[in-house]
C-alpha cells in the first residue's frame, strides 16, 4: 500500500514538472540549453515583422530571429526551438511558471516587471506612436487625442501609459491582441491604435494605403528578453549573444528582413544594460 501510494505521488511530481516545458527544473536557462539542447520561448504571434504565425503554423519576425540567433549562441539549434505564443497580458505568469524559458515579445522593460522577471537586452528601443485610416487627418499625436476613440492591448505598457496620462481625455479600449484593435480601426469603429512604432509599422505595411503611422513618438520603449527572476547567468549569456549579434551584422540584416519593407527608419543596435 504505502509503495503504491509513494509511486503515485512521484507520478504526479514527474507529470507535474514535464507539463511545465520550461526552465523550472533549471537554475538557468543557460543549465537548460547546455543539457536538454531544447529551449520554448514566447514569442507574438499576430504581429507582422516582429511575431507572427504564418500559415503553416511556424513563427516568422525580427523578434524570432532574435531568439533564434540567442538560442543558438546558448548551443540550441533553431530546430529545436519550440516557440509558444504569449499575449501582453500573460508574459510574467509564463516566465514564473516555467511554461517558457524565455520571453521574445516586444517586451519593453519596466521597474514593475522587474520585480517578477529578469531582463537581458534591450536588443531593440521603440517609441509610442499611433496608427489611423490613411485618410485621417486631425490626429497629428498625443496632443489630438481629446475625445477620441484609442484601442490597445491589455497588460501592455503603452495600454498602461494611456491610462495614467491620457485618461481624461480618451476613451480606451483594451483588446487582447492588437490585430483586433487594426480590425476595429479598419471598421471604423475606433480612431486609432496605441503601442510602439514598430510594432504599428508592421500592421501598415501589413495594410499598405489603409493605414499609416503618425510618426510623432511619445515614450521610449525598451525590448528586453523576458528571464526566470534573478538568473544572473542567464541574463550574462543572452546578454552576450546579442552584443555577438549587434557586432556582426545579423541584427540589422534580420532587422531590414523583417520590417525595412514598412519604411520604417532602422534605428543603430542600442546599448545593452548590464544592470
Amino acid at each position: 500500500m504505502f509503495g503504491r501510494s509513494l509511486f503515485a505521488v512521484f507520478s504526479v511530481m514527474v507529470a507535474a514538472t514535464a507539463c511545465g516545458g520550461g526552465s523550472a527544473s533549471y537554475a538557468s536557462v543557460v543549465d537548460k540549453a547546455k543539457n536538454d539542447k531544447k529551449l520554448v520561448i514566447g514569442v507574438k504571434a499576430d504581429q507582422p515583422g516582429l511575431g507572427l504565425r504564418t500559415p503553416d503554423g511556424a513563427f516568422a519576425g525580427f523578434d524570432v530571429e532574435v531568439a533564434k540567433y540567442v538560442a543558438k549562441e546558448l548551443g540550441v539549434d533553431p530546430a529545436n526551438i519550440t516557440f509558444k505564443e504569449t499575449v501582453s497580458a500573460n508574459r510574467e505568469a509564463f516566465i514564473e511558471q516555467g511554461q517558457v524559458d524565455m520571453v521574445v515579445a516586444t517586451y519593453s522593460i519596466t521597474d514593475a516587471r522587474k520585480q517578477k522577471v529578469s531582463f537581458a537586452g534591450p536588443y531593440f528601443v521603440a517609441g509610442q506612436d499611433l496608427l489611423v485610416r490613411a485618410d485621417e487627418a486631425a490626429l497629428t499625436g498625443p496632443e489630438t487625442l481629446n475625445g477620441k476613440k484609442l484601442c490597445s492591448v491589455a497588460g501592455s505598457t503603452p495600454a498602461q501609459k494611456v491610462k495614467s496620462e491620457y485618461a481624461k481625455e480618451v476613451q480606451l479600449q483594451e483588446e487582447r491582441t492588437y490585430s483586433a484593435c487594426v480590425d476595429r480601426v479598419l471598421g471604423g469603429q475606433l480612431d486609432a491604435i496605441t503601442t510602439d512604432n514598430v510594432i504599428l509599422a508592421g500592421y501598415a505595411a501589413q495594410h499598405a494605403g489603409k493605414l499609416k503611422v503618425v510618426g510623432k513618438p511619445f515614450s521610449t520603449e525598451k525590448y528586453g528578453i523576458g528571464l526566470k527572476k534573478d538568473d544572473t547567468a542567464g541574463r550574462k549569456a543572452v546578454n552576450d549573444a546579442l552584443q555577438k549579434m549587434f557586432s556582426d551584422g545579423s541584427w540589422t540584416k534580420a532587422l531590414q528582413a523583417s520590417v525595412g519593407a514598412s519604411g520604417f527608419a532602422l534605428p543603430q543596435a542600442p546599448q545593452l544594460e548590464r544592470y
